[in-house]
Order: structure tokens, then sequence, then C-alpha cells
């Protein structure tokens, strides 16, 4: 039986202290982008800002979707 993507999450919250800081770091990264909505007239300092934190935030969605990937490839292995 393949797991759920929000189960393996809550595995790799658990399991994984690399997986905990990618959350985390994902997590500040989204204060900081609401943060930046906020202003009614960003700086071009700030634009720029939002531009890299977005960037960032994307690798950081595609490293803990492949350690999602990984963690199911690697069940799916032990279990055959």
């Amino acid at each position: 039986m393949e797991l759920a993507e929000p189960e393996v999450r809550d595995i790799l919250l658990t399991e994984s202290d690399e997986f905990r800081f990618l959350v985390q770091q994902h997590g500040e990264f989204e204060s900081r982008l609401e943060e930046l909505a906020g202003k009614h007239l960003p700086s071009e300092q700030e634009r720029i800002e939002e531009i890299q934190i977005k960037k960032h935030k994307l690798l950081l969605k595609d490293q803990m979707a492949a350690m999602i990937r990984d963690y199911r490839r690697d069940k799916l292995a032990v279990a055959s």
C-alpha cells in the first residue's frame, strides 16, 4: 500500500532533521513574502528580494518533494 503525501510528510517531519529544516525555511520565506505583499509601494530592492524568495521557495519545495518520492520508493522497495 502506497502512503499518501500528507502521511509521508508527517513521517519525514518526525524522522528527518533535513526535512524539518526545509519545512522551517519554507515557512520563514512564506512569512517574509506575506510581509512584502503587505507593502503598498515596495522598493526596487524589496521587489528583487520577493523574486529571490519565490525562487528559493520553489527550490525548497522541489527538495521536499524529492525526499517524499525517495521515501516512497525506498518503502516500496522494502515491501517488495
